[in-house]
């Protein structure tokens, strides 16, 4: 039986592999790792980037398989992209065909996850006794099933579309493998969703309808939201099965306003709430832009203009993650209505977060650290170092262990506020979701239209749930384009991106400003780019992405009113 081998640059000779056979094995594993993480893997001495030669005779050496397909860490995988070498366009990586490639499973293993998540949707409704009681009617037991998988159906597509904003930056920087940013997504979420979800919400969701002009026409207002639902979702759908990041907020939105529009007249809308809402197509993508590009320029100019780059950015870190976790203690998550006892509480989470970043950091890349104290500065970095350097100047980035450090710290840092991203996105969009859904229930349950809406415990629970399923199924398809198709990403960047976004996001929500989460983090990764140069960012992924935010309300608006018609048909015959 012929053994299989991996090129390499060993003078130990073996047998030369028939060509079908190494044909074969190449087309196997093709995807496995792309150019740009097998480029570091196949570096000369000095660092260099290296084609792969064509193998011969004596060219080959023996590799288990566990090593063979063992992938290296970001740090060492991302190598190839040095800092200073940022000019040329990266070669974009193609969106995978399906879950099993996405996950490098079987399709046995996949069609297996997919049929045990549609068994769970069709099962879990029924044990939901706060929804589905014994003693209620089978007509209205059968309504209140329909509902709730239409609600599924809006936050499966949340998961597969949205949740790139969390994950998208580690993925394309390589901080996080798709597998591991989707169990920790998932986690997190379904967390996010059932800890912080909105437990009180009104029929008429984010301010867009006027409820009186539906009092009393309780089945025209329960096929609406049945209807926006099902048409937000629907447009989700297409837009994830492109890979657009589209915002689920405005999907909801803009499905409300044509059903309030065409059912309820112009006084059913409230225009300046959908103002606010148009405008933040300018304003996410504006600030997440500058605030972007002015936090990778002060990376570069405060972390690689140091003389030693590495022990900047682990000094750095505490200090950031102090400033994040305080600010984020204080302003999003107070643990008192005191003011002092609140701002002593957020100090205390900032330090412990800063002392666990720094312990991590020294025990994971304590012994580079120490390899770089005792290393000094090469002659032609010296003098750079000394040359005045202002906050816009080009500098050229670490090579080597200096840059295996930067990576390193940086990808902790993005793992850590991928992760806060995620939590938060969980709780408060699984609202677009779950408020109609409430709503509905509500109606089928005698509530009043206008009233406010208790949401149990199970029903959030449901959105977590639908909001994971998405994920797992097609999330890496919005993931792909959020993480390499605008601009190329390492872990300094996806940081940048990704703190930037957040930060805006945090700030927005504070103080009531129109802010897009998904516009948000595509106008922080396209501004990393542009800190970049102009021809860093791709013109034609960026182009898709404005269209199909530009389309999201009108095409919204029209589903919710075809859907409106067909369910009130429907249900005229049903109740």
């Amino acid at each position: 039986m012929t053994s299989s081998y991996f090129f390499s640059s060993s003078t130990k000779q073996y047998g030369t592999i028939p060509e079908p056979l190494h044909l074969l094995l190449h087309r196997r594993r093709r995807r496995h790792l792309p150019r740009h993480q097998v480029l570091p893997l196949l570096s000369s001495a000095n660092g260099e980037p290296q084609l792969p030669q064509k193998p011969s005779a004596c060219s080959l050496q023996p590799l288990r398989p566990s090593h063979r397909f063992r992938k290296p860490s970001f740090a060492t995988a991302m190598s190839s992209s040095l800092e200073g070498e940022e000019e040329g366009e990266q070669p974009q990586d193609e969106v995978p065909e399906g879950m099993a490639e996405a996950f490098h499973i079987s399709s046995s293993t996949a069609t297996a996850i997919s049929v045990l998540i549609a068994v769970a949707v069709l099962s879990f409704p029924l044990l939901m006794k706060s929804q589905l009681g014994a003693g209620a009617p089978l007509k209205s037991r059968a309504l209140t099933y329909a509902t709730l998988l239409f609600g599924f159906y809006m936050a499966w597509n949340i998961g597969a579309n949205d949740v790139a904003n969390a994950m998208g930056t580690s993925v394309g920087s390589g901080a996080l493998t798709l597998r591991q940013a989707v169990v920790t997504a998932a986690v997190l979420e379904f967390s996010g969703a059932l800890l912080m979800g909105t437990h009180v919400t009104s029929t008429m969701q984010k301010g867009i309808l006027v409820a009186g002009f539906f009092q009393g026409k309780d089945t025209l207002l329960f096929a609406g939201l049945l209807s926006s639902l099902a048409a937000a979702g629907t447009w989700l759908q297409v837009a994830s099965y492109y890979g657009w990041p589209v915002s689920t907020t405005h999907c909801i939105v803009g499905s409300m306003v044509g059903f309030g529009l065409v059912y309820g007249g112009p006084g059913a809308v409230f225009w300046k709430s959908l103002a606010r809402v148009l405008s933040s197509w300018v304003i996410s993508p504006l600030i997440g832009a500058l605030v972007s590009f002015l936090v990778y320029k002060c990376i570069r100019r405060f972390v690689y203009s140091a003389p030693n780059p590495g022990q900047a950015a682990a000094a750095a870190a505490p200090i950031v993650v102090f400033l994040g976790v305080t600010t984020i203690s204080f302003m999003a998550f107070p643990l008192s209505k005191s003011f002092p006892l609140a701002l002593a509480q957020a100090l205390g989470c900032g330090t412990a977060g800063a002392v666990l970043v720094y312990r991590i950091i020294r025990k994971q890349l304590g012994h580079l650290l120490d390899k770089t104290d005792s290393s000094r500065t090469e002659p032609k970095e010296a003098a750079v170092l000394n040359q005045k350097v202002g906050f816009l100047t080009e500098i050229a980035g670490p090579k080597g262990t200096e840059l295996e450090i930067v990576y390193g710290v940086f990808g902790y840092m993005q793992v850590l506020s991928a992760c806060f991203m995620s939590f938060a996105h969980g709780g408060n969009d699984v609202s677009n979701a779950i408020g109609p859904l409430a709503a509905a229930l509500s109606i089928l349950q005698g509530g009043a239209s206008g009233a406010e809406i208790v949401i149990p415990i199970d029903v959030l629970a449901w959105g977590g749930f639908g909001i994971v399923a998405g994920l797992t199924m097609w999330g890496y398809r919005v993931i792909a384009t959020i993480g390499k198709k605008i601009t190329e990403l390492t872990p300094t960047r996806g940081f940048a991106a990704e703190f930037a976004a957040a930060t805006v996001v945090l700030f927005a929500s504070k103080f009531g400003l129109p802010i897009s989460a998904t516009h948000t983090l595509v106008g922080a990764v396209m501004g990393v780019g542009f800190a970049r140069g102009l021809n860093s960012v791709r013109a034609e992924t960026v182009r898709d992405i404005v269209a199909s935010w530009a389309v999201t309300i009108p095409v919204g608006a029209s589903f919710a009113v075809v859907y409106t018609w067909i369910l009130t048909k429907l249900l005229s015959y049903i109740l």
